[in-house]
């Protein structure tokens, strides 16, 4: 019999971790070992029970979670679920570690949030925290950007995890770059926060694309929950069809939608890279990429936050290239260059 994932609960609503509790624990798989309703608590209650998945409200009394997590991270490596109510703080708790979240509005929808948060800690329990990072690359102490072939496209799909490893990627992107189409698994509503917040980083322009939107150089577009996202030739331009349809491999948008888009419209003048993420969205669109001529990389499974898709690319033969995050975006830069 596998062995349970001991999960602490965090919150200071004892409603709330009642709730979550008593939902989670009727996974045969999860064991609810302790509660907590604060950081300081939680910190006694991590040495006590040694949880393997921690799942944490933002706004708590004492300390908040963001705060916890910067603390967490450097001596506790523990996978953390963000659940709160709070949405402008999520994108914060990603970028200090957290692997995943869900909000406390789906509690409306109680199977529905239940089912949510133990599927993802489930993914949180296999998932991995505090790998060591590369510093920023300088592209152009390493490789000429002055043959860029803005012609050409680049796109990226992720899932868990892949927050942070696309911002990596385009923090050491230029304005010279082609442009870029994205997939990123999540909600409505995150998609424009995520792309606004990255776009205040980045020296290049980002935005939760919208219908018709053209794919231009320095620019990347990331498809907006709830949306799957293709590429269309329209005239002598390619611009960016968002719609909604069933799910592909569980999700909307799919990197898989994407992905065979590019193909299709691209050809050899493609960079497919699969990151971070469960399951095996955009396995089968980037070996479509591949088969057309395209160089296709996927994110190794050391940098990987959740080794799945990238995983599943390379099992398939999708892959052109292997990499750590740290050096795709010098890959990539390598590969649209004439």
């Amino acid at each position: 019999m596998a062995r349970k994932i001991k999960v602490l609960v965090v919150d200071d609503s004892f409603m709330f971790r009642e709730v979550v509790s008593m939902g989670i624990s009727q996974d045969p798989l999860i064991d609810v070992v302790a509660t907590a309703t604060d950081p300081y608590i939680a910190r006694d209650k991590i040495i006590e029970f040694e949880p393997d998945v921690i799942t944490l409200d933002i706004d708590m009394p004492r300390m908040n979670g963001i705060e916890f997590l910067k603390k967490l991270m450097p001596q506790y490596p523990i996978p953390v679920i963000v659940v709160s109510a709070i949405d402008s703080g999520v994108l914060d708790a990603l970028r200090y570690g957290a692997i995943d979240f869900v909000t406390k509005s789906d509690i409306n929808n109680r199977d529905y949030f239940i089912s949510e948060l133990i599927r993802k800690i489930k993914i949180a329990s296999i998932s991995k925290v505090g790998y060591p990072q590369e510093g920023y690359v300088n592209i152009e102490s390493i490789y000429d950007t002055s043959n860029i072939n803005k012609n050409m496209i680049i796109a990226i799909g992720a899932s868990t995890g892949g927050t942070e490893a696309i911002l990596k990627i385009l923090k050491d992107f230029h304005k010279d770059i082609p442009g870029i189409v994205i997939v990123q698994h999540m909600p409505a509503k995150f998609t424009k926060m995520y792309a606004d917040r990255i776009n205040n980083i980045c020296e290049i322009d980002i935005k939760e694309a919208e219908k018709g939107d053209i794919v231009t150089p320095g620019k990347a577009l990331i498809a907006p929950g709830g949306y799957h996202m293709e590429v269309k030739k329209r005239g002598d331009k390619y611009i960016v069809d968002c719609f909604r349809d069933e799910k592909v491999n569980g999700h909307r948008p799919s990197v898989d939608v994407l992905f065979n888009s590019v193909a299709d419209c691209f050809g050899k003048k493609a960079v497919g890279v699969i990151l971070t993420g469960m399951g095996c969205d955009g396995s089968k669109g980037l070996l479509k990429m591949k088969e057309s001529g395209a160089i296709t990389i996927a994110q190794d499974e050391k940098t990987s936050v959740v080794y799945g898709m990238p995983r599943v690319a390379y099992q398939i033969g999708a892959t052109t290239k292997v990499l750590p995050i740290h050096k795709i975006s010098r890959e990539v830069y390598k590969s649209v260059s004439k």
